[in-house]
């Protein structure tokens, strides 16, 4: 089992499979109103090629880390870069370009456009740049397996069908980080593993770095390394997640409160 620190920020994580740091995280911190914030001075470091799951119970800042790190919403202080951008650098116009050039986002809910064709869907990040490559879109569905869906519509696929075009989705632009939400928390174990199978091949194949966002112990398994928040702060950290491991690390979460 890797160590699980108690209640303590401890050094930032660095897990060593990849060649300089995809995203940095410095004491970043993220308060709506006087309540505690939702994040509270949180540093980590993602090597280029990783694969890391976010764990924690509801309300832990889990889903916060991921919108500041995404350039989504902007914490209260600390540095957030993506590579070498520092993203508090950018305007609004610079920051949505970099989401749309630099980033994948994989979510629970989709965001599927019901009225566009699963290519059209895959190539929208590329559409929206003024630059729709039919090949590439096709590329990237056949590395998921649904090349010969591309003409269909959204709503005539499975769920775990639609989780597949938006990974492909996310894989279209070649980006640095893929930001993934929840992806499997509406899907059966089968098609779960079939999800995530692919985010571990974004990895181990393309080079491209996984930030996962889960509260499921099977789910942690795929990643490199899982690191756990309590109250906005890290509490820990595993290097090679087992799901036994991590419930049992999820378990001391909760005495600790």
């Amino acid at each position: 089992m890797g160590q699980i620190n108690g209640r303590s920020d401890g050094p930032a994580l660095t897990v060593t499979t990849g060649q300089g740091d995809a995203l940095t995280l410095d004491k970043v911190s993220r308060r709506y109103g006087k309540v505690a914030p939702a994040l509270d001075e949180v540093s980590l470091n993602v090597p280029r090629g990783g694969f890391l799951a976010v764990m924690g119970r509801s309300g832990s800042g889990k889903s916060t880390l991921l919108q500041c790190a995404a350039g989504l919403e902007r914490p209260n202080s600390g540095t957030v870069r993506l590579g070498g951008t520092d993203l508090a650098e950018l305007k609004e116009p610079a920051l949505s370009r970099l989401r749309r050039d630099r980033i994948g986002f994989v979510f629970q809910s989709l965001n599927l456009v019901p009225s566009l064709t699963v290519l059209e869907n895959t190539v929208l990040p590329l559409m929206l740049a003024g630059s729709a490559r039919l090949e590439r879109g096709l590329a990237a569905l056949a590395s998921v397996g649904l090349a010969d869906r591309a003409q269909d519509v959204p709503a005539r696929l499975s769920g775990g069908q639609q989780q597949r075009v938006a990974i492909a989705r996310a894989l279209v632009t070649e980006p640095e980080v893929i930001f993934a939400d929840e992806p499997t928390a509406a899907l059966d174990p089968v098609t779960a593993d079939e999800v995530l199978a692919l985010l571990r091949s974004a990895v181990d194949q393309r080079g491209r770095t996984v930030v996962l966002v889960t509260h499921d112990p099977m789910a942690a398994q795929w990643a490199d390394e899982a690191v756990f928040l309590d109250s906005g702060r890290i509490a820990g950290r595993l290097a090679h997640p087992e799901a036994g491991d991590v419930r049992q690390a999820l378990r001391g979460l909760g005495r600790q409160r």
